[in-house]
């Protein structure tokens, strides 16, 4: 599975909003008996003032963020001048700064060879278009169907980051929370957004729960997965760096992407559609 948990699937979040809101102090309608005896309607304050924000609302700021539009194929797509791309553009700015300045640094040096590490999902390939269509929502089966189309555009920038890294020597790395069963598929789609890199095993890694790498033998317990995504991530960077790498910078679209260590800076894209713990 792709994620280990959702921000919430829409209905799901609906429901639980509504169950949030019951009982716990938000103004509800009711009736109130005067000395008479007669009833009349009254409203009940809001006691905590913590109300969620309005689902239709969010849906409708997310879609705007990305300034989404959905071209004659009906492919759901962000806008090159959305919010969104303004704050990946802002984020890949820092980031070519310090590599710049960090590998200068490591050429003078000589020490470790400089590296970066990159997140698959949402660092650099964007599903927006599931996203949209699923209604921001997950789904096993057809999240699995959408990966092996490999066609998922790129995140803006991310491509030329990669290729501005490389001009100055740095090494790439791709550590995604994919099953290796979709490597293949990943492989297609990076190539198919211009990314010309290596995606060997020892240069892209993916999740293999069945038989995980001497590295992280201790993710798994009599045949099951026990690691979470930041031990997960944290190991595999430890690895990269303990085969002769300084990881300059970590790039994810989750906080779970980058902590635990390993890496001199870290680089947090937007992504307010779901959450991986």
């Amino acid at each position: 599975m792709r994620k280990s948990f959702r921000a919430a699937s829409i209905a799901t979040a609906c429901a639980l909003a509504g169950g949030a809101l019951w009982g716990t102090g938000i103004a509800t309608a009711g009736t109130n008996t005067d000395a008479h005896g007669t009833s009349a309607s009254r409203i009940t304050e809001a006691r905590s003032g913590n109300e969620p924000h309005n689902i239709g609302q969010l849906v409708a700021e997310i879609d705007a963020y990305y300034g989404i539009t959905q071209d004659d194929d009906g492919v759901y797509r962000a806008s090159a001048d959305s919010d969104y791309a303004e704050d990946v553009a802002d984020v890949l700015a820092r980031a070519k700064r310090d590599i710049k300045r960090q590998a200068a640094a490591h050429t003078r040096a000589k020490g470790d060879r400089p590296a970066i590490v990159l997140d698959i999902d949402d660092t650099v390939l964007l599903s927006i278009d599931y996203e949209k269509r699923t209604n921001y929502t997950y789904d096993n089966a057809t999240w699995n169907a959408y990966v092996e189309r490999a066609d998922r555009p790129a995140v803006f920038g991310v491509p030329e980051l990669i290729d501005y890294a490389e001009d100055h020597g740095v090494e790439v790395f791709f550590l995604t929370g994919l099953g290796e069963d979709k490597r293949e598929a990943a492989a297609e789609n990076l190539a198919e957004i211009g990314v010309d890199t290596e995606l060997d095993g020892e240069h892209a890694f993916f999740k293999d729960k069945a038989n995980p790498p001497s590295y992280l033998a201790h993710c798994a317990t009599a045949g099951k997965w026990n690691c979470t995504t930041v031990q997960y991530k944290a190991g595999t960077r430890k690895y990269i760096e303990s085969t002769g790498y300084d990881i300059i910078g970590s790039f994810g679209d989750q906080y779970s992407d980058l902590e635990g260590g390993y890496a001199d800076e870290t680089y947090k894209l937007p992504n307010p559609t779901y959450f991986v713990d």
